[in-house]
């Protein structure tokens, strides 16, 4: 029992599951009022976490509950801008797990 980290658990506002933080993506208000997707996890403002699917998205927005997480408007830019980015992380996953294949 010695020696072991906890792992920090946070809740995706699209499907209220609780995650480990590393399998989320956070979506941050900085203190400029922008939305931003932070990689780092470390953007000062306020955040909110989602599952990398789009249906956990889907949900987040349609029941406005990235809203009221992030108390700002979402704009149906922004979701647009937000389906790219999981969709683009969703293939750098699928593409770094695979090794070289020469032959």
């Amino acid at each position: 029992m010695a020696g072991r980290k906890k792992v920090p658990l946070r809740m995706c506002v699209g499907c209220a599951e609780m995650k480990p933080k590393r399998e989320l993506i956070r979506i941050v208000r900085t203190v400029e009022d922008t939305i931003e997707i932070d990689r780092t996890g470390k953007k000062a403002g306020r955040g909110a976490y989602i599952c990398p699917l789009e249906t956990c998205l889907e949900q987040a927005v349609k029941g406005r509950r990235l809203e009221k997480a992030l108390r700002h408007k979402i704009d149906e830019d922004l979701v647009t801008h937000l389906r790219e980015e999981l969709r683009k992380r969703a293939s750098d996953t699928k593409t770094s797990g695979s090794g070289p294949t020469s032959g």
